[in-house]
């Protein structure tokens, strides 16, 4: 007899079939009733051992942690929480569980301490979710890009330059340590006889590939040494990065924001049941914070508003006189104030012109150039360049892009002003060299788009095993 996942029968329960079916206990009382869930579904399904029908050296076995089959038949049940439940004939016990030691009891935990059973916290119903959630992203945006005819490209891990200019990369190395010496390693030495990182970006390999085969896309592992505790950074994250040529901005604009509208209806499509539950856990979450600083969404009213509102678009000059005029920057009640052109938003101040002014998912294109990267197309007014961020509710700038810029002069003393090594990237200048044309791209931190579609809080919630300063476990 085949094994059938529980999501199956819920789907459709087949009554009074014998089924045989595997996973781990969730609750077991009265020594008759065994709460059991195999991971395909957030719903666990009742088994109930009927009178003598069980060894009692069996039942003794059986514990909340421990793994078992369970044979038996499906029956409509006429007990409350459940519309059928499974009269077990026979169970085995594939691994016993010390119920004292389990460290996940059927109880609330912290996410910090599940942080410390990142092993076993996927068997909580929160946490199970939110991969479900996680793994039908992922396929959602596959399906998305593979509609569009793009291209999936892989870019490689070990990088020699650094796409973000910003030098917060993990060194990858294998000399020895009497052979790093901090006043001038000899990298000649080395393994791949330069200096190379860990990437931060598969941006710049891209742009290579989108100008030969047009549009292309990226979905991998970054990595960013940043001594940034904070909950919406973590020292390894996926990224997808689209890169498309003959693209200008405004093209780029509407790729962007059909991207993330069809993503979230693939969500609210595909994962229904656990999205229900998410929405309730936070419902109960924002039920204890004072009433001035709960959410104006809940989690699925957030999905659906940012699905279907238009993305307001403005500049950044647009944006910040909004923000420099507001009741909020007048009155001091922001923590960072706004006051010369040419800073950088804060997540305080995106979030305030989404939910607050516009009521509406923004773009911000046309950033100074001063706090934007040395790839960005210059504008005309030589202040700004042809950047956009995209800004939801929530959480603030949820995408970052731009218009690259394809001028072989210009690019190049884009770099000479930011005091990057041209000759680590005479293969990026070449193609402005050889058959340049406008090309876009843009990148989506994976667990970014996560959060906002389960309203974890923290990124340490939505990637299996985070990796942050001090924390390498596992």
């Amino acid at each position: 007899m085949n094994l059938v996942k529980i999501k199956d029968i819920f789907t459709s329960p087949d009554i009074d079939k014998n089924i045989l079916i595997g996973g781990w206990v969730r609750a077991f009382r009265a020594k008759k009733f065994i709460e059991l869930n195999d991971g395909s579904t957030i719903k666990n399904i009742q088994c109930v051992i009927l009178d003598s029908s069980i060894d009692e050296k069996i039942i003794k076995k059986i514990s909340i942690g421990c793994s078992i089959k369970v044979k038996g038949n499906l029956v409509k049940s006429i007990g409350k929480g459940q519309n059928f439940e499974i009269q077990i004939s026979s169970i085995e016990i594939l691994g016993e569980s010390d119920p004292d030691k389990y460290p996940i009891q059927p109880k609330k935990h912290s996410f910090e301490f599940l942080r410390e059973q990142a092993h076993l916290r996927i068997r909580t119903s929160t946490f199970s979710s939110v991969m479900r959630i996680r793994s039908k992203l992922a396929f959602g945006i596959h399906e998305f890009f593979n509609k569009k005819d793009f291209n999936y490209i892989n870019t490689p891990i070990i990088t020699s330059n650094d796409a973000e200019g910003a030098g917060e990369m993990f060194k990858v190395t294998t000399l020895s340590d009497d052979q790093i010496d901090t006043k001038g390693t000899d990298y000649s030495k080395d393994f791949f006889g330069k200096k190379t990182s860990l990437t931060v970006s598969g941006q710049l390999e891209a742009e290579t590939y989108a100008l030969g085969l047009g549009n292309v896309y990226t979905f991998g592992p970054t990595f960013r040494a940043e001594n940034s505790n904070t909950s919406r950074h973590a020292s390894e994250f996926w990224m997808i990065e689209p890169e498309m040529a003959f693209y200008d901005l405004n093209d780029n604009m509407d790729l962007a924001e059909s991207f993330l509208k069809n993503i979230l209806q693939f969500i609210l499509d595909n994962c229904s049941e656990d999205l229900a539950f998410l929405d309730q856990r936070l419902l109960k979450e924002e039920s204890q914070k004072p009433k001035n600083e709960r959410s104006e969404f809940t989690l699925i009213e957030k999905i659906k508003f940012t699905i279907d509102n238009e993305f307001v678009r403005l500049s950044y000059s647009e944006a910040f006189e909004i923000l420099r005029n507001s009741n909020y920057n007048k009155k001091k009640k922001f923590k960072y104030l706004l006051d010369e052109w040419g800073c950088d938003f804060q997540s305080e101040h995106e979030r305030f012109l989404v939910e607050k002014h516009f009521k509406s998912p923004v773009i911000i294109y046309d950033y100074p150039s001063k706090i934007k990267a040395f790839y960005m197309r210059l504008n005309d007014d030589g202040k700004t360049v042809r950047a956009m961020d995209v800004l939801f509710p929530g959480i603030g700038e949820i995408i970052g892009g731009s218009q690259r810029e394809e001028r072989l002069d210009v690019l190049e003393k884009r770099i000479n002003e930011m005091d990057i090594d041209e000759k680590e990237l005479w293969w990026y200048l070449d193609l402005r060299r050889y058959g340049t044309v406008p090309h876009s791209g843009f990148g989506l931190g994976f667990e970014r788009i996560v959060m906002f579609c389960t309203g974890m809080q923290n990124i340490r919630d939505v990637i299996p095993y985070p990796r942050t300063p001090k924390n390498a476990s596992f």
